[in-house]
């Protein structure tokens, strides 16, 4: 798909979209946020988890091809009394700059060659907290391309330089009806550089 039909798609589900909590990556582990510091959500859609980042005191920075999604977090974030810096960005093509972010947040995107970028930009001791679906779904939530899916421990492999502080990916095992299905999350943290 090219990138001006990614836009027009995303446009046209931002426009009837509503605003809803933030990721679960996020909502569970948010007390392993830094006090201060930039934080950055990239594909951020509506911005749930950049309107949460910036309740938290960071400096929060916002990116997504949407123009309509940008716009829709610009909106929430006034009304709440919150500064985001939203853009227009395309961050596979303009990736975030080494060592920008002590936090950068991704949830229900995955393009492979983005991860190392994305490690990169981590300041040290910088935290990634990324939530995105996984082969290994029980229903036909999320995407159906499977370039779009993350095999089985993947993410722990695209991650594997970071320290690993939280990892859940429970697939298709044992009761189906409870737990975090259809995802995999991870919280790593940049390790010092020698």
């Amino acid at each position: 798909m090219s990138n001006e039909s990614l836009v027009k798609k995303w446009d046209k589900h931002y426009k009837t979209a509503s605003h809803s909590s933030a990721s679960r990556v996020l909502l569970e582990n948010k007390h392993l946020l830094p006090s201060d510091g930039l934080a950055l959500e990239i594909a951020c859609g509506l911005g749930n988890n950049a309107l949460l980042l910036a309740e938290q005191g960071l400096e929060t920075h916002a990116w997504d091809i949407s123009p309509v999604g940008i716009e829709q977090l610009k909106n929430k974030a006034q009304e709440k009394g919150l500064t985001i810096i939203g853009e227009v960005r395309d961050a596979v093509k303009t990736p975030p700059a080494v060592a920008s972010f002590n936090v950068i947040v991704v949830t229900h995107f995955l393009d492979r060659s983005l991860m190392p970028h994305l490690l990169a930009a981590l300041k040290p001791q910088g935290l990634l907290f990324y939530q995105t679906f996984i082969k290994a779904k029980i229903d036909d939530t999320g995407p159906k391309n499977p370039d779009f899916l993350l095999g089985n421990n993947e993410l722990l492999s695209l991650c594997a330089s970071l320290h690993l502080l939280v990892y859940r990916e429970e697939g298709q095992c044992g009761e189906t009806t409870q737990g975090f299905r259809n995802l995999a999350m991870l919280v790593g943290q940049d390790q010092p550089r020698e």
